[in-house]
């Protein structure tokens, strides 16, 4: 089984990680990116989560959020964190049924969120870096949007 891999979101498969621009309502509120929606979700402070809410890419969106990471309530890497995660992208993939369909097209190749050029282990918890041709890390970005499609999959068997 081949392994697809992205990064940035230019990339051929970009569209799988949080920064692609694919707008999303949560909530009665749009979110320009799901990386805005899910690093306003480590918050309960209505202002930090507008102040992320508002910004007009993904990267100034975590970068707000970083900027308040002392009124921050969840975690970064924590279980609760990594359902925020999996609610998400889930709505990513739900509400922009084109990319909805090209995930159930990875099937059955594995897919990891390349982070082998990010400095900082903690990246890799999010994803694996290629080291000789061996992928190390958790990938749970990866394995969230497998278990996703494999979500979506089961749901056209059972039409």
């Amino acid at each position: 089984m081949a392994v697809i891999s992205f990064t940035g979101v230019d990339q051929p498969y970009g569209w799988l990680g949080n920064m692609a621009p694919f707008r999303i309502e949560y909530l009665g509120q749009r979110w320009l990116t799901s990386e805005a929606l899910f690093q306003s979700m480590r918050y309960v402070d209505l202002n930090v989560k507008e102040l992320i809410r508002i910004e007009k890419s993904p990267m100034s969106a975590k970068m707000k959020a970083k900027k308040n990471k002392d009124l921050m309530v969840v975690e970064p890497c924590s279980p609760e964190d990594l359902e925020n995660m999996r609610l998400c992208i889930r709505l990513k993939f739900e509400q922009n049924p084109v990319i909805k369909e090209k995930l159930k097209k990875t099937f059955p190749h594995e897919i990891v969120e390349d982070v082998s050029k990010r400095n900082g282990a903690r990246h890799e918890f999010w994803g694996a870096r290629n080291k000789g041709g061996v992928w190390t890390g958790q990938n749970n970005m990866g394995k969230l949007l497998m278990e996703l499609r494999d979500v979506f999959l089961e749901e056209d068997m059972s039409r």
